[in-house]
């Protein structure tokens, strides 16, 4: 059984405030302040998301509050504009929302955050009701495991399954994260999977790989030895 967070669900807040889509301008500032976030997802009545509030999407609103906006900006940023004459959760909102299901990793959260350019995203289930919310700090938590339990995961995970017979004993030390693995095994091909496997664990910051194969000896063929023996010894000795 794996000790680390593996899914949204280990690591997601499920304690989440969330706006109706008649929710006000005010409103929206006002609940953003008090719960300290940047973004809040909208939901129905059935607590479906519909989309998402952010800090971005109220910006407009000051930005052109002491200005008609000119021909540039009419030609190239009417959604901001749109967004500027918004009042309502509704009106401001980023639709369709970018959300992630609890049982997904949390590498796929990641990617869908890295992808979207999004600082957190909605948790749902396979209804598209609001169960969660994961940010970025959540996804880092895993990097908070010590050295001693990452250790633990990579012979289990790694060294035991791939190395259970090998030519000398697998050493693996970890700090601040980064693995080492040293020692000899029989089959160097396995080096690259051990590698891939450990950068895998969740915790693991990088990979130092030291694996060997069987020592090599060096083959002394006899008549080579036999041809080169006089030369070695100097040749026949003269005489006085």
């Amino acid at each position: 059984m794996h000790s680390t967070p593996r899914l949204v669900s280990d690591v997601m807040t499920r304690k989440v405030v969330a706006l109706e889509s008649t929710s006000t301008f005010k409103d929206i500032v006002k609940a953003m302040r008090r719960w300290q976030v940047s973004a809040l997802p909208v939901v129905d009545d059935a607590h479906r998301v519909m989309g998402v509030v952010s800090e971005a999407d109220l910006l407009p609103k000051e930005e052109f509050r002491a200005h008609d906006p000119d021909a540039d900006a009419l030609l190239r940023r009417s959604e901001a504009l749109a967004r500027a004459r918004a009042r309502s959760a509704g009106e401001l909102m980023t639709a369709p929302a970018v959300t992630v299901e609890a049982d997904a990793s949390l590498a796929r959260a990641a990617r869908i955050m890295a992808r979207h350019q999004v600082k957190r995203l909605p948790v749902v289930d396979g209804a598209g009701i609001l169960t969660g919310l994961v940010s970025r700090s959540d996804l880092l938590k895993v990097f908070l495991r010590t050295d001693a339990d990452i250790a633990r995961e990579v012979r289990r995970e790694v060294v035991e399954p791939l190395f259970p017979d090998p030519l000398e004993p697998v050493r693996v030390e970890v700090r601040d994260g980064v693995v080492s693995l040293a020692g000899r095994i029989w089959d160097t091909g396995l080096v690259p999977i051990a590698v891939r496997l450990a950068r895998a664990v969740e915790g693991v910051v990088d990979v130092d790989c030291a694996l060997m194969g069987p020592p090599r000896r060096p083959v002394l063929d006899p008549d080579l030895v036999d041809d080169e023996q006089p030369e070695r010894s100097g040749g026949p000795a003269g005489k006085a």
